[in-house]
């Protein structure tokens, strides 16, 4: 009896897992598997958040925020261990920007970047897409 409901129980967790590794499959479908596309779609979102002036309401602020965050886990999720693209100047130039906001997000919430902050951002994104036109 005992046997019987531990193999019950097992099944059903079993399910739930492979129900949530399949929602996580649907969570990322905003990336096309294009890495300069996917790079260039999280470039101009993250633009978009960092540059969100200081005066919007606090709703565009989070709404905001959470597609970048949601992009970035995306983004790193899908390239990070994919050695075609992990060892490019584009890619860790991006991860390093990347870590740099989704640090401060979970650091400092809604409080706005400092300027030096987006200074360095700016100048990474366009190294990184300088690196994507040269095709590294």
């Amino acid at each position: 009896m005992i046997k019987s409901y531990l193999s019950k129980l097992f099944v059903f967790v079993l399910i739930i897992t492979i129900s949530f590794l399949s929602y996580i499959d649907v969570a990322s479908a905003n990336l096309t598997g294009n890495y300069t596309d996917d790079t260039l779609s999280v470039l101009e979102t993250l633009t978009t958040a960092i540059e969100l002036p200081t005066d919007a309401d606090i709703e565009t602020k989070k709404a905001t925020q959470k597609e970048a965050r949601n992009q970035i886990n995306d983004y790193i999720a899908r390239y990070r261990k994919n050695s075609n693209y992990s060892g490019l100047k584009s890619f860790t130039t991006m991860q390093t920007a990347l870590n740099s906001i989704a640090g401060y997000y979970t650091s400092y919430g809604n409080r706005p970047l400092p300027e030096k902050l987006k200074t360095r951002l700016n100048q990474e994104f366009k190294q990184v897409e300088f690196a994507l036109k040269k095709g590294y």
